[in-house]
């Protein structure tokens, strides 16, 4: 199966590399094609990196509003979503994905606790489960709790249509392993 990243950000990122030192191409999408009725890009996943939300990092927030809609389609077509934590404390910054997700910008490391979501223990499977550097927690979602740290949700998933949204607050670079199955099992869809 062929799979394609795209990374949500204004500005080239060390991320892409990674995604690409993975063995997946990955493109870059700017708020501006992301938010543009005629960009038509073909992805089996898409990336949305920590700090999306908060205007000292990116003006990404406004774009993926108004792309809410082409969002949602991507993902139900099979695509898969990533999203990591929004870098400030505003509880509508996940407004834009199909299902509610609150945010509380809390930094600091946890011990992280995944259960038997496979998504949730790739994701970190990097690292060391018992100090791990997150950026906050989920404490209302509409998701399955993927990852815990204390009762306090910070990995959650959900299906949604054919395709999968993982969102994260998890403030390290998505294990390897994660990166390869997660865009792998995404189904290549036009944006």
């Amino acid at each position: 199966m062929s799979c394609r990243a795209g990374f949500v950000w204004e500005t080239p990122q060390h991320f892409v590399r990674y995604v690409e030192d993975c063995g997946v191409p990955c493109e870059l999408v700017t708020p501006y094609m992301l938010a543009a009725p005629y960009f038509r890009g073909s992805f089996s996943c898409l990336i949305v990196p920590t700090g999306f939300a908060n205007p000292a990092y990116c003006r990404l927030l406004p774009a993926l509003r108004a792309s809410s809609d082409r969002i949602r389609h991507f993902v139900e077509n099979g695509g898969n979503l990533l999203v990591f934590g929004a870098a400030i404390d505003r509880p509508d910054a996940y407004d834009w994905l199909p299902f509610p997700v609150t945010y509380r910008h809390e930094v600091f490391p946890r011990k992280i606790a995944c259960g038997s979501s496979e998504l949730g223990m790739a994701l970190v499977e990097d690292y060391d489960p018992s100090c791990i550097e997150c950026d906050g927690t989920f404490p209302v979602h509409g998701g399955s709790t993927a990852g815990a740290s204390g009762g306090s949700p910070l990995i959650i998933e959900k299906t949604v249509g054919k395709g999968t949204v993982v969102v994260t607050s998890v403030h390290e670079y998505p294990s390897r392993a994660f990166i390869k199955k997660f865009c792998a099992s995404g189904i290549q869809t036009l944006f």
